[in-house]
């Protein structure tokens, strides 16, 4: 029986290589030079620090440019709020990845509200699609496409 798993996943490579191509456009930013500014990875989270909230800012448009680059989804951030003192302000950039149970349920009522002969189950951090049909499979991958879930989702182990 044909079937497909719908993940979201990062790569990391790409990820540490968009960081360390912001860092180095940081450093040559002439409104960035001779200030404390810089980037931290750490996993999935991205920490910037600066002198002045608006500075994150400016920061968080460099990093979302170059991730995009990357060919990393920038729907899979999430920004928490900056946190400022007097001398600097400091603010954690999550990128989310996996799919949890509610993202889940909202993949299988998509797949279920879309008429489609196919079964979706959770599984993990991904959803496996079942069809009897690779056609049904193939129109499964657009409608999902197609639908706004909050989350970048990808294809994979595509099976006949």
């Amino acid at each position: 029986m044909p079937s497909f798993d719908v993940v979201s996943e990062i790569n990391h490579h790409e990820l540490a290589n968009a960081v360390d191509q912001a860092r180095r456009e940081l450093a040559q930013r002439f409104d960035f030079k001779g200030i404390e500014a810089g980037f931290d990875l750490q996993e999935t989270t991205v920490t910037m620090t600066a002198p002045a909230e608006f500075q994150l800012k400016q920061m968080l448009d460099i990093l979302k440019l170059k991730l995009a680059k990357r060919g990393i989804d920038v729907a899979c951030l999430d920004v928490q709020s900056p946190q400022v003192n007097l001398a600097r302000a400091v603010q954690p950039v999550v990128l989310r990845h996996g799919i949890d149970a509610d993202t889940g349920r909202k993949v299988a009522r998509v797949l279920k509200d879309s008429r489609l002969k196919v079964q979706a189950q959770l599984q993990g951090d991904k959803v496996r699609v079942t069809g009897k049909q690779r056609d049904d499979l193939q129109a499964a991958i657009a409608a999902l496409r197609k639908s706004e879930l909050g989350v970048p989702l990808q294809f994979d182990n595509f099976r006949d």
